[in-house]
């Protein structure tokens, strides 16, 4: 999928694993709150991938405001390495304000040991169609 971008050649794969923030903050050599960190949710009868910024936290007010239903984590997957471009049919896309913040993030790219580098605006055209929402808080 990267390949048909012309991104294929800024993969950053690591030999150490990537499959939380931390980690991947520490393997990337950045900032953990510039990992893209990708959380799954059951919306109506879909899965809805939320794109956050690594210091962030679902806020259960906003979320419930823009999706109209209690947050429910899907469970079950393993964690890390999800990317949020190229998924299967029936996931909707979504970014949050939070990604905003930063030059650059680094969304996984599908395994536990890999991130890419990515402008918000070059992550936004990589999961299009997708959506930007304001569904997260910070640290206070």
């Amino acid at each position: 999928y990267l390949a048909e971008h012309d991104m294929a050649d800024r993969i950053l794969e690591f030999k150490v694993s990537s499959a939380t923030v931390e980690l991947a903050a520490q393997a990337a050599g950045v900032e953990p709150e510039r990992i893209a960190k990708t959380l799954s949710f059951h919306v109506s009868d879909r899965v809805a991938l939320i794109v956050a910024a690594g210091d962030a936290r679902i806020d259960n007010q906003k979320y419930k405001a823009q999706f109209h239903t209690k947050a429910k984590k899907l469970i079950g997957h393993a964690v890390g390495g999800v990317c949020p471009f190229a998924v299967n049919d029936g996931c909707d896309i979504y970014l949050d304000a939070t990604l905003r913040r930063f030059e650059t993030v680094f969304p996984a790219c599908g395994s536990a040991n890999s991130a890419i580098e990515l402008t918000p605006n070059e992550l936004e055209e990589l999961c299009a169609p997708c959506t930007w929402v304001d569904v997260c808080k910070l640290p206070a």
